[in-house]
């Protein structure tokens, strides 16, 4: 295939919303958990579930979203089904009935992880809203109530931003700070508004942006920096031992956060409008690509210490996936062929090593020579939200 075939692939919105489904199809319907409401969370590249014991509150809210995303494209009953499913289980499962807030991991229906993040409840949040944007009339509830859970127990006015985690009874708030659950409740946050059009979640996501990406990032000559102390300053010399929060809280500069990031400036500009959104967007984006691409593998290094040194050399799915959604919305937005090039690129870079064309789905991570490192496709996070999520964004900016 030529590269203007895959071009004139990569750009048609009804061949992204095929991919989109392709990657839904692999997990619907063996994902649905009949025996314990909600999903099986962990699958093979074959499908196979690899875990039927766990469940975990971002895995149940990203699968609501895929599955929100496929009913608004399609309308189909069975995305409709399978989203209910999901919020089904947050409600029945996850909620804490008595101090409220969800919670975080359950093992065989039972609560395994009681502490409160605010990862978890962007998740929520970001999902409910996709859910009600879908058609699901009840998720209304769950958007009030996140949100005011988020507001409540979370929120720091002085800073303009959420604390990362507090204890099951709201008592103990841990004096870890973190960028990356912000950067999600960002993301919510103007779901919450597209679904909704109530501006104080518009209002909500500038303020959180704003803090991010120019007030903390000040602290960093401009760069994504993950971690904080409790006021608010960088914190260096972090480094996660919770094997199971290593994901979260990952170690140095990750220049798919950087990403990511220029991706919701984006979003957020197509509603407030102001010249820092797009000047921050440009730096975060074009730094990050400059100095992470790999220029003889091809791929995304996935983290960097601060002299700059590469630290994993490895390919995370979540990151291309985030490098195309981006390159979707600056290009389009610019109309500047130079993004919409990258955009190519980097597809056709996924085409070729993350996306599985025998079974569907991504691939979880690469070694630097684009090699699988395990037969596990989908941890028990994964639901291949990221490729869904920019896919969708893809095709909003290629059919404006």
């Amino acid at each position: 295939m030529h590269n203007k075939q895959y071009t004139n692939m990569f750009r048609n919105p009804e061949w992204v919303s095929n991919h989109i489904f392709q990657n839904l199809h692999f997990y619907y319907p063996r994902c649905i958990n009949q025996r314990m409401g909600g999903y099986y969370h962990c699958f093979l590249d074959d499908g196979t579930i690899c875990n039927y014991q766990t469940q975990h509150l971002v895995g149940t809210s990203r699968f609501i979203y895929v599955f929100s995303i496929g009913a608004t494209l399609s309308g189909a009953p069975w995305c409709v089904h399978a989203a209910e499913q999901g919020l089904a289980k947050l409600q029945n499962d996850y909620l804490d009935r008595e101090k409220g807030g969800y919670f975080w991991k359950l093992k065989d229906n039972e609560v395994s992880v009681k502490k409160k993040y605010a990862y978890g409840h962007a998740f929520v949040l970001l999902g409910a809203s996709k859910a009600y944007q879908a058609g699901i009339q009840w998720a209304i509830d769950l958007i009030d109530n996140t949100y005011n859970i988020l507001e409540q127990h979370f929120w720091e006015e002085d800073h303009g931003l959420y604390v990362d985690e507090i204890s099951s009874d709201w008592s103990a708030v841990s004096p870890y700070r973190g960028q990356n659950a912000n950067m999600h409740i960002c993301e919510a946050m103007i779901a919450a508004y597209e679904a909704t059009y109530n501006l104080k979640y518009l209002e909500k996501a500038y303020t959180v942006a704003y803090a991010v990406t120019v007030k903390l990032a000040s602290q960093s000559g401009g760069q994504i920096w993950e971690h904080y102390d409790s006021n608010w300053n960088i914190d260096w010399n972090y480094i996660e031992t919770n094997e199971d929060m290593k994901q979260f809280r990952p170690l140095g500069f990750i220049p798919g956060h950087s990403i990511e990031w220029s991706k919701l400036l984006i979003m957020l500009e197509r509603y407030q409008s102001e010249p820092w959104m797009i000047q921050r967007a440009l730096e975060l984006y074009n730094i990050a690509l400059k100095n992470s691409w790999d220029a003889k593998y091809g791929g995304i290094f996935y983290s960097f210490s601060t002299e700059g040194d590469v630290l994993d050399s490895n390919k995370y799915y979540w990151v291309i996936a985030e490098a195309i959604g981006a390159s979707a919305v600056i290009g389009t937005r610019l109309k500047d062929e130079t993004y919409l090039l990258n955009y190519d690129v980097i597809f056709r870079y996924a085409w070729t090593y993350f996306i599985d064309k025998i079974y569907g789905g991504w691939y979880q991570k690469l070694n630097r020579k684009n090699q699988k490192l395990s037969n596990v496709k989908s941890p028990i996070t994964k639901t291949d939200y990221h490729p869904v999520a920019n896919c969708f964004e893809t095709i909003r900016s290629f059919t404006k």
